[in-house]
Order: C-alpha cells, then structure tokens, then sequence
C-alpha cells in the first residue's frame, strides 16, 4: 500500500487535504499528520513514506528544509508542495517536487497532482524492476559503501536542532548522552560515540579518546606536555581536549 506523510500548520487546511486525499485516491495510507517542519522531519523518517505533501511555509522547518533534510532519502519519496504562492514552481521543482499546488486547494488540481504523483511511483517501481533483472542477469557486484552521516538531529533544552555534520567541532560521550559541539552551541543525542565511528566520514572525524571525536577540519594546535600528555586545540573553541595514548600515533604522522 501507498504511504504518505502530509505536513501542514494550519489544521483546516490539515484536515481539508486529508479529507479530499480520502476521497480522490482511498488506496493511499496517511500514515502521519504534522503541524510543523520538525515533527514532519520524524515522520519522514520514522515511517520512510512513498508520498509527501508539503506546507512551504512552517514553523520550525519550512517545506523545503524539510527536504533537505532529509537528504538523499528525499529521492525515494514522491512530494507535493502545498503553497500560498504561486510563483514557487521553479524552487519547487529545482528541489525535486513532482508538483505544486496552490491554496486554496481544490479537487480538480488535488487529482492532477495525485496523477502526477502516481505516474512517478509507477516509473520508480518499474526501474526497480528492471535494476533487479539487470542484477540478476550479471555478476554481483560489490556493495556500495553507505553514504557518511551528513545531518543530526539534536536535542537543546526543550528544542531539537538540526545541524550539519560539517559544522560539528567535536562529539564527546556525557553520561547515556553523547554532547555534540559547534562555534554557537552546544546538544545532545543519543546516538554513542561507537555509533557515530561507523556512520561518520573518516577522513573528515577522528578519535581522541574513547569518548571523544573531533573534526580534524577544526584542528588549530596541538600541544605535548610532559604533565597532561597531548592535547588538541580546535578554532572557535576556547579549551584543549585530551588526546589519550592510544590515540596520539595519529598525530605524530602529522
């Protein structure tokens, strides 16, 4: 069954998508609602939806940075913007949208953009087919290796953030949470320090200590001491963090 996730702020709205998605295409299976930007971001990927219907404009995420955010796995999903302009079809369609539909919604452009939507989840099903055959038709080939983290999610106080990886100083584990720091702030994850070592770009994070990775990026000094060992200083942030022995070849190199 067809999944979808529809992600909009205004609740009559809301709920007069839901309603006329119910009756212009029954088979589709809403499987999440969200009022803003960040609850549609855990909804993408918490239920992985073959359909997105998007608000451009939204409180913490707009429609775009939703997309954005979720990254590469935007590819799989067929998206429709919903918008109150109607100039937005270039940025629309620049980020991958099938569609746009302009407020208010009626039926008929609704089912436009549900042909439109279907007819890009048959081609995908049908180059899925024909990738299957191909494989099987052939040697196997090696398995291509997982694309690096390139977003988190973060908790800071009663807020979640969404940062790049590349603005990220330094991961370090505190207690059942792993503290992530960048030049503006500081939030967590739960997400442990082994994790990250598998999911991380190795030529762009390395570890420190067992609880410690640094973007080698934001290396500025390091230092050797004959009491406190050897420490990293990173740009934009004011303490040394401890290299621990284990870890100290590394920079020997450098």
């Amino acid at each position: 069954m067809t999944t979808a996730v529809i992600a909009e702020d205004e609740p009559h709205i809301r709920a007069q998508l839901t309603s006329m998605l119910a009756e212009l295409w029954p088979e589709l299976n809403i499987v999440a609602s969200a009022h803003d930007g960040v609850a549609a971001l855990v909804a993408i990927r918490a239920y992985e939806p073959d359909v997105l219907f998007l608000d451009v404009k939204m409180p913490g995420l707009s429609g775009v940075e939703v997309l954005q955010a979720v990254g590469q796995g935007a590819a799989r999903c067929a998206t429709v913007f919903i918008t109150a302009f109607d100039d937005f079809a270039v940025t629309a369609f620049d980020v991958g949208a099938v569609d746009y539909v302009v407020k208010p919604i009626t039926a008929a452009r609704l089912a436009k953009a549900i042909t439109r939507v279907q007819e890009k989840l048959m081609m995908r099903e049908g180059t899925a087919e024909l990738a299957t055959n191909h494989a099987r038709a052939s040697a196997p080939p090696a398995a291509n290796p997982a694309q690096p983290l390139r977003w988190i999610q973060a908790t800071q106080g009663d807020r979640v953030v969404f940062l790049t990886i590349n603005e990220v100083l330094f991961f370090q584990s505190d207690s059942k949470y792993t503290r992530v720091v960048t030049k503006d702030r500081e939030a967590f994850i739960r997400k442990s320090v082994k994790s990250l070592l598998e999911e991380l770009d190795p030529q762009q994070f390395m570890q420190i200590h067992r609880g410690t990775l640094i973007n080698v990026n934001f290396i500025d000094v390091v230092e050797r001491h004959s009491l406190r060992g050897m420490q990293v200083r990173l740009r934009d942030h004011a303490s040394a963090l401890q290299v621990a022995q284990p870890y100290q070849a590394a920079f020997r190199g450098m």
